[in-house]
């Protein structure tokens, strides 16, 4: 499996994009580095490629950086549903494995984003177990953490409604939905650019509606339906895109089947890093209080970082 990197003078766009100052991000990179020592409650240290990921998801702003950082090492200890237990090669895990995809794809967009497609493979089964979907989808975000290895310029998710059914929807647990979506976007160093959600029902825009509260402005925003292929090609090109898709970049189940594998391979740093988390004993001042962190008022506690 492999994830192409930017050519060297997309690089340069992407550094422009993400504020990243050769001469000067090494040393952001230690403070962030001694700012984590200081921290009673946080892990001493972590690994630089994943710390420098955190760094361009945050336009290399120190303060932003650290409240993401904390958000993240945060969450690792709130959900213990996302973070534990993360071995692919658990028959659960596996299974839906079988009845879905979500893997990024090998290619970037002349921009420097990188494409992720999620779909579902068959209407006729019941609804999977969210918790462990999510799970995977933010294994698969820690893996990135390090694969990116240079930054890229943010990224594009297609979502496939195509299999999507009331039955499936009705027994959606909105917690649960809560708690993902609020990961993602506050505990994560995501740039996310566009959502495209293709072989749209009329269904689609119930969903939308019900999901919007939950998201931020800017990415309530962001949300692109698609009738047809045609109309996603003048965001995603054709080079990009699977054979599934209309595209000439390979077989979107090839691809899955690398991911899978990429994460079976990961077990035991998945393992190692289950006790990589916020110990809110140690915080200094007030502990964090995880029903306010999800309260369902649409709203997001922030955190205090010194």
């Amino acid at each position: 499996m492999t994830l192409v990197q930017p050519s060297p003078e997309l690089q340069i766009n992407i550094r422009k994009e993400l504020n990243e100052d050769i001469n000067t991000r090494d040393r952001d990179l230690q403070h962030i580095k001694e700012w984590l020592l200081k921290q009673p409650h946080l892990p001493d240290t972590w690994d630089d490629t994943r710390l420098m990921t955190f760094l361009r998801g945050c336009n290399f702003s120190l303060e932003k950086c650290k409240k993401k950082l904390d958000m993240y090492f945060t969450m690792r200890a709130a959900i213990p549903e996302f973070f534990t237990n993360r071995d692919m090669n658990r028959p659960e895990l596996l299974a839906l494995s079988k009845i879905g995809q979500g893997p990024p794809l090998p290619g970037l967009t002349p921009e420097g984003r990188r494409v992720t497609i999620m779909r579902g493979l068959d209407k006729n089964i019941d609804t999977p177990n969210l918790a462990d979907l999510m799970k995977i989808a933010l294994m698969v975000g820690d893996i990135r953490l390090e694969a990116e290895e240079v930054g890229v310029a943010g990224d594009v998710y297609v979502l496939d409604a195509s299999v999507l059914s009331p039955q499936h929807f009705a027994k959606v647990n909105p917690t649960i939905v809560k708690k993902f979506l609020v990961c993602v976007q506050e505990a994560y160093p995501v740039k996310l650019k566009e959502v495209h959600v293709v072989n749209a029902t009329p269904l689609v825009d119930t969903v939308i509606s019900w999901v919007k509260p939950f998201l931020k402005e800017k990415i309530r925003n962001r949300i692109h339906v698609h009738q047809n292929l045609e109309s996603l090609y003048k965001f995603v090109p054709k080079d990009v895109l699977p054979e599934e898709y209309g595209g000439t970049a390979g077989k979107m189940s090839d691809f899955n089947e690398q991911w899978i594998q990429k994460l079976k391979d990961y077990t035991p740093w998945f393992k190692a890093q289950e006790s990589i988390k916020a110990d809110e004993s140690k915080r200094p001042g007030k502990p964090t209080n995880y029903e306010d962190l999800f309260g369902l008022d649409g709203s997001f506690r922030q955190l205090t970082i010194d």
